[in-house]
């Protein structure tokens, strides 16, 4: 589905379903070298369950264009211009990575029009080292293979995820590949990164969120540790708002690696609709 956003075509997968603002809305936004497809299982699921579904191509990545985000915040106002595009009072956001920071951040503007958030693989600070902020700029292939490598937990995914015998691993380096090349005006590795590693208004954000929060965080994670989490689950918790953590066995792309597992901690928090 192409929406037109702040001027610009955006691109939303609505799950293989048409899109009805009628029904309860579920976005799905992803992290940094990533796309849509990345929450195939559990925005499918949901869209043939009763729920409304946009996993968006952020701006500057694959099928959307305009201008990639620099920072946090701006990723937030265009997801809150995106419902404002659609006429999408309600939603709960769902984000990985990168994509839980500009979820969180896009909570806290929207207020009681956030119903639930899902923050899968999260941290803050989110902290990226020097030496890999430096290569994802001038060597993004060398910087791919090492993300890669601290990503994941296993290289055969189980058969709910792209298919029996996918390779988890090869999968993830051509998805990142095709990301890099849909945008020659920018470095979307580098720029997405810089925004995680720059981003300070984590706390300030979630004592602004005023619906349920879920944390997904994977035990084996070595891009954000459960640890890493603490300090948002605490914010969570001091502002008052149900807070629930699922911790699942396996490493930072929990969507992939336990795709059941994400989707049972979803249906879960979000219930019937």
């Amino acid at each position: 589905m192409q929406i037109q956003v702040n001027g610009a075509n955006t691109y939303c997968y609505t799950g293989g379903k048409p899109f009805d603002a009628a029904k309860p809305t579920v976005v799905f936004i992803h992290g940094v070298l990533n796309d849509h497809s990345v929450w195939i299982l559990q925005s499918r699921y949901l869209a043939h369950h009763g729920y409304n579904v946009l996993a968006v191509d952020l701006p500057g990545h694959c099928r959307s264009v305009g201008e990639a985000p620099e920072t946090v915040e701006q990723a937030a106002a265009f997801i809150v211009a995106l419902l404002d595009a659609v006429g999408i009072e309600k939603v709960a956001l769902v984000g990985h990575s990168w994509g839980s920071l500009i979820a969180l951040e896009a909570a806290s503007r929207l207020g009681a029009r956030a119903t639930h958030l899902v923050l899968v693989g999260t941290a803050y600070p989110m902290k990226v080292s020097p030496a890999l902020l430096e290569t994802s700029l001038q060597e993004p292939m060398k910087a791919l293979t090492m993300i890669n490598v601290f990503s994941r937990s296993t290289l055969a995914a189980p058969p709910s995820a792209l298919g029996p015998g996918t390779w988890v691993y090869g999968a993830s380096m051509a998805l990142g590949r095709r990301v890099l090349a849909s945008n020659t005006a920018v470095n979307v590795f580098h720029r997405g990164f810089k925004a995680c590693d720059s981003y300070a208004g984590g706390e300030a954000a979630m004592a602004q969120v005023q619906c349920p929060v879920l944390f997904v965080l994977g035990d084996q994670d070595q891009m954000t540790s459960p640890k890493a989490a603490q300090t948002l689950v605490q914010a969570a918790k001091a502002a008052g708002v149900r807070t629930e953590t699922v911790r699942i066995a396996v490493g930072h792309h929990q969507m992939t690696e336990a795709p059941e597992e994400t989707l049972s901690a979803l249906r879960q928090l979000l219930g019937k609709p």
